[in-house]
């Protein structure tokens, strides 16, 4: 049997208003052709559903049992219909963001409270990628967003600066540049460096300041896997390296001193997405995402230029 939903919908006006002229003025259809598509829909179900006289509509106890069941599929029909509109429209749904150590330091907390003030029918998984990934899980494809530290070499990734944050030397407690109130980068070309472990080449260069060396003669690389274990490979006194100012306030450590580097280019921290995937719920968080950064400017000075009240 084909009940289509128009014969459904047109059943239940009748069925509740008692009345083919009551009922057509509701749906705005005429009554000639409300009266049709009530009787083919009697007709598909091979049952009379109203008693129809001169003077009145009466429901038949076939029709009493008929209404309960269309309420109930019209109602079910209807919140499908509403929820994929929600989803398309990115009201509702689950937004999978990325992130390396850090994600947006001091922006994360108020960015991810915005969002969910305003979508809190959308629920937000995070997961944490380690140096081997710079694209923190939108080559793999579990992100659909992810907070990403520039420059990577990533094919077909977009991206939106949230930030631009001065590189800084990290090194042991007792090393003899520790004492310094800056170091240059051809001072930090001279150390073994800890660089993360990734076959992303421009990035690697970044975090080595290749561009700063003269040559490749002195070189001296030790791969890490992670911000926490690079952390410890200095303070073992093993290895030096180049990081974010607020490594400072977000991983401090006893055994390390953290001096910042001079003429060098800081490190942009952005929300990176796929190309051709800047679905409505990603739209959504890179909305939120740039009003946060615009609105907290403080917040954001403080990040970008946390030497100045030095």
């Amino acid at each position: 049997m084909d009940a289509s939903t128009r014969r459904l919908r047109y059943f239940v006006a009748v069925a509740e208003e008692l009345h083919f002229s009551r009922a057509a003025a509701r749906l705005f259809v005429a009554q000639q052709a409300l009266s049709k598509q009530t009787k083919e829909l009697e007709d598909a179900i091979g049952v009379p559903l109203l008693r129809r006289t001169t003077r009145s509509v009466e429901l038949t106890p076939a029709g009493e049992v008929f209404l309960l069941a269309a309420r109930e599929a019209l109602a079910v029909l209807d919140s499908g219909v509403d929820a994929a509109r929600r989803t398309g429209r990115g009201e509702v749904g689950t937004l999978k963001v990325g992130f390396i150590v850090g994600a947006a330091l001091e922006l994360t907390a108020p960015l991810f409270e915005e969002f969910a003030r305003r979508n809190p029918r959308v629920e937000l998984e995070m997961r944490e990628y380690r140096f081997g990934d710079t694209s923190a899980g939108l080559t793999e494809g579990w992100s659909d967003v992810a907070f990403i530290r520039l420059p990577v070499a990533v094919p077909d990734l977009e991206f939106e600066v949230l930030f631009t944050e001065p590189l800084v030397a990290a090194l042991p407690r007792n090393h003899r540049l520790a004492g310094h109130h800056t170091v240059s980068a051809q001072e930090m070309t001279k150390e073994t460096l800890a660089v993360g472990r990734s076959e992303d080449t421009e990035w690697q260069r970044f975090w080595a300041l290749d561009d700063y060396r003269d040559g490749d003669a002195d070189r001296r690389i030790l791969s890490t896997a992670s911000q926490t274990e690079e952390v410890e490979i200095i303070a073992a006194g093993a290895a030096c390296a180049v990081t974010v100012a607020g490594a400072a306030r977000y991983l401090p450590h006893p055994a390390l001193r953290y001096v910042p580097i001079d003429g060098v280019e800081g490190s942009a921290l952005a929300v990176g997405w796929r190309v051709g995937e800047r679905t409505p719920l990603v739209e959504r968080f890179l909305a939120v995402a740039t009003e946060v950064r615009d609105r907290e400017t403080e917040l954001r000075a403080r990040i970008e230029h946390p030497f100045a009240a030095e």
